[in-house]
């Protein structure tokens, strides 16, 4: 059973030397990275920072960086977000996930199912 899975982030986290970091690895989510970050105080105080924990746990790797801690996250492009949220659920969830996508011909925005990745 494949357990971890290779990304490719679309834009890339910048460190403070300026270099950027593109690839990483993720796994597949335990009981408890879904349950640990729930008892955090910046979770209990604002739910949207649960994805922010839930990644930092998950991703293994990206790029050269010694370690992928919840600042590291934090300071993602919001496109390398979204893409990390979107891996998270097509890797977790059992069933197809719908994603946002566009057309790269004509632009036209649609849902598109996507099977799981992990099965």
């Amino acid at each position: 059973m494949q357990t971890t899975f290779e990304f490719t982030l679309p834009r890339g986290f910048v460190d403070e030397a300026g270099q950027i970091h593109r690839q990483g690895w993720m796994r597949l989510a335990t009981a408890l990275d879904e349950i640990e970050p729930l008892h955090d105080p910046r979770v209990q105080m604002n739910e949207a920072y649960l994805p922010v924990l839930l990644l930092a746990r998950v991703v293994l790797r990206l790029g050269d960086l010694p370690a992928i801690t919840p600042q590291v996250i934090e300071r993602l492009f919001a496109a390398d977000l979204a893409y990390l949220q979107e891996l998270y659920l097509r890797l977790n969830s059992p069933t197809p996930v719908v994603v946002g996508a566009v057309c790269p011909q004509c632009h036209t925005q649609f849902q598109l199912q996507v099977a799981p990745l992990a099965q």
